[in-house]
């Protein structure tokens, strides 16, 4: 029995809910289930009705979590943004459907049923069928503006289109989900396992990370979908159908995206039938859900219900039960990934989740086996996070038997046996061995493949066997490969051979950020290898560049690449092995495509430009792609090394420093007057 009193209890969880809101909402790392978080909050909420003197009005029971982070622009709610409450239980869904119908003294009510995307919440704005904002929710009162990002979501419509069946209003907040769809957030965590690096949770955290990056174009690589399906404010206020279901068809007729799946019901056994078909077909969905979201299907009503501090009183959610099974762990094996970090996965006896056998469920890294202490031959709960990765979320200590001992995570590199490193501030080990034969491996299908250099002929097949000849160690040895020893690798193999010398020499000119990609610098992918190979225009420059080149009296010089990135290049090129790497492949004949080489313009060379706000025609993917065609600069933001400011509407602070720098601010006329030499 707890010796805690209900005061000491209520303060323990008001402390522990919000550091998981803070990890769940800020960061997007959650270390609990959505389930234990759920479970932490009803605890609370029960002792508050049972001590209502110690409840406090800015309990986490009373509000929406906080999602706003640093970098980005606050912007308010024109109509309050709330969460939903939720329930496990098909009991306690009945009641409140029963609570409805006592409350509005009606048994005969319609119901609209929709699954539960598990994603991050989002409203639009459409002024005249414009979109002109999107916004996270934030506090329910104001979220971050992240309408920059959203435009890179592919699915998501800049203009509504028209339709004499659903007439579109002056003004309507849309709200909504962002997502990653099951096969995209597959194709991002098989690149990371390929590479040897920590692989991403579940979608929901990833989608929530990827739309809170500050440059777009690191969010357009990752495919990020949007569904939307609810009403925030609009003008006129009678614009809009009166029901949940119909504005549905309203809002697919406008061209937007909304969930495939719903469903209408008349009773609880209606309601409770709909959520188990859902429960049958939620693991064939091309987006993760977590369970149904069931509504008051008439607006009126809903208004004549209204809401709580934080949720609507004619909503609610039902969740599914995480699905988990108990398994023994057979042993830990070690991957070594591309940049040598190492990998930990437990082996298992094989158990049945979610439809499939699972055998091998992820780690992620020496910390998290000790923070849960996790030993060979316990018995552990698997979960499929987000319903695709296997995870070891438990063990279970009544199970732990005597020969069970703490892991010890290897000290040397089970492939080359070097002395393992962790570097400051990271919590992944990794082998420094550079010629390590499994990151040789990695290294070079990275350097050859599709999204580098784009080899043919050096798939993942020839890459071994010219690692395991001792042929290929480092990358200038590519360039080095004798045609006489290539032919002896199998019977008629001169032309595949000749095909495939031709492709590594034609590979010697290709686009310089190509090269960069292709090094497998941590933390630099295709966008941030592009503005490098703009900013710097050769392999020589770039490795010559120091931290000032890219951080410079505390703010960023080159856009999208802040101190994180820069210590990483920085700290890549104070590896003389990685020098030298730079030195031979220069040396060997290796002469990129420096932007703008070819065709490119030169009008704004050396010249920097911030874009900001909400131009009339242009997206500001577009005008940015205009400015760098003419060898411009486009950086995220104003400094005094700014050129030109280019600002539409709602432009905000990025146009009152500008004002304060007496930097030059165009409008999109003025720039295109300018692109076309005016």
């Amino acid at each position: 029995m707890s010796l805690r009193s209900p005061e000491q209890r209520m303060a323990e969880l008001r402390e522990t809910i919000a550091h998981h809101d803070e990890l769940y909402y800020r960061q997007a790392k959650p270390e609990i289930t959505d389930q234990q978080y759920d479970e932490l909050k009803r605890e609370l909420a029960d002792l508050e009705e049972e001590n209502p003197l110690l409840a406090m009005m800015d309990s986490p029971t009373q509000k929406v979590g906080d999602d706003r982070s640093e970098g980005f622009q606050s912007y308010t709610h024109r109509e309050r943004m709330m969460s939903l409450d939720n329930t496990y239980s098909g009991d306690e869904m009945r009641e409140f459907l029963a609570r409805m119908e006592r409350e509005l003294e009606r048994t005969e009510l319609t119901y609209f049923i929709e699954p539960k995307i598990d994603g991050l919440a989002v409203s639009v704005t459409y002024e005249n069928g414009r979109m002109v904002r999107a916004v996270t929710r934030g506090n329910g009162i104001a979220g971050d503006d992240i309408t920059a990002n959203a435009r890179t979501i592919r699915t998501l419509p800049s203009q509504l289109q028209a339709d004499a069946g659903a007439p579109i209003p002056e003004l309507i907040e849309i709200r909504g989900e962002i997502f990653l769809t099951n096969e995209e957030f597959q194709r991002i965590n098989e690149e990371r396992e390929e590479a040897g690096e920590a692989l991403y949770a579940n979608p929901r955290n990833l989608a929530a990370g990827t739309i809170k990056q500050l440059d777009p174009t690191v969010v357009a690589q990752r495919k990020l979908e949007i569904v939307l399906y609810g009403r925030g404010y609009t003008e006129p206020v009678a614009a809009l159908p009166e029901t949940q279901k119909r504005f549905f068809d309203w809002v697919r007729a406008w061209g937007l995206p909304t969930v495939a799946n719903q469903w209408s019901a008349h009773s609880g056994d209606e309601v409770l039938a709909a959520i188990s078909e859902l429960d049958d077909l939620r693991h064939d969905l091309p987006y993760p859900t977590d369970g149904a979201v069931v509504k008051l299907d008439s607006v009126a009503l809903q208004r004549t219900l209204g809401a709580t501090s934080k949720a609507p009183r004619w909503a609610m959610a039902y969740k599914f039960e995480a699905e988990r099974a108990e398994t023994e762990l057979k042993s830990i094996s070690i991957q070594v990934g591309r940049t040598g970090v190492l990998t930990p996965v437990a082996e298992l006896a094989p158990v049945q989740l979610a439809g499939t056998t699972v055998s091998r469920a992820t780690l992620h890294n020496r910390d998290e086996i000790a923070r849960k202490d996790i030993r060979v031959g316990d018995f552990v709960s698997v979960e499929k996070a987000g319903e695709i990765i296997p995870a070891v979320i438990a063990v279970n200590l009544d199970k732990r038997r005597p020969e069970c001992v703490p892991y010890a995570f290897p000290e040397a590199c089970p492939v080359c046996t070097a002395p393992t490193v962790q570097l400051e501030g990271e919590v992944a080990v990794r082998c420094p061995n550079l010629e390590c034969p499994v990151q040789v491996r990695r290294r070079v299908q990275h350097f050859a493949s599709r999204a580098c250099l784009d080899i043919e002929g050096l798939g993942e097949a020839m890459v071994d066997q010219l690692a395991e000849k001792g042929w290929v160690k480092r990358l200038p040895d590519l360039y080095q490969l004798d045609r006489e020893n290539l032919l002896t690798l199998g019977k008629n193999v001169g032309k595949s051979t000749d095909k495939l010398l031709a492709g590594i020499e034609a590979s010697k000119t290709s686009e310089l950020w190509r090269f960069i990609h292709g090094l497998g610098i941590t933390h630099v992918g295709a966008a941030a290898a592009k503005d490098l190979a703009r900013v710097f225009g050769g392999l020589r420059a770039l490795a010559d560049a120091t931290m000032e080149d890219y951080i410079r009296d505390k703010e960023t010089v080159i856009s999208g690449i802040g101190s994180t990135m820069a210590e990483a290049i920085t700290g890549y090129f104070a590896v003389e092995a990685n020098r030298a790497v730079i030195d031979d492949l220069i040396t060997l004949g290796v002469e990129p495509e420096t932007p703008n080489s070819e065709g490119g313009g030169t009008k704004f060379a050396g010249q920097t430009f911030v874009l900001t706000g909400t131009l009339p025609t242009l997206t500001r993917n577009e005008a940015a792609e205009m400015i760098e065609a003419q060898g411009g600069k486009v950086s995220g933001s104003v400094s005094k090394k700014t050129s030109y400011l280019v600002a539409g509407a709602e432009a905000g602070s990025k146009l009152a420093k500008a004002e304060k720098l007496k930097v030059q601010v165009l409008d999109e006329a003025q720039l295109r007057s300018m692109l076309s030499g005016d």
